[in-house]
């Protein structure tokens, strides 16, 4: 299943996420920094969406707040959520 969230707060517009059950299959990043949204989809394939939100969630990106990780976390659970 994809997904697309939009994201807030940060550099990047947009998250396609696309799941087999709670496992994290593909990530594609518009816009935003390319060497950092190139990496971050690498290392959070094949993760559970629980493992994504351990590991990115609540990281801030020059005191927004949030940032592309955050926001990745958030778009993982809402895909999830939105599978159920």
């Amino acid at each position: 299943m994809s997904y697309l969230y939009k994201t807030k707060g940060t550099c990047s517009t947009m998250i396609e996420v696309e799941l087999d059950g709670n496992i994290v299959k593909h990530v594609k990043f518009t816009g935003g920094c390319n060497g950092n949204l190139q990496a971050i989809p690498r290392l959070v394939q094949g993760l559970t969406v629980d493992q994504v939100e351990q590991k990115i969630s609540g990281i801030s990106c020059n005191g927004r707040g949030t940032s592309c990780g955050d926001q990745l976390a958030k778009a993982c659970r809402a895909a999830y959520e939105a599978s159920l």
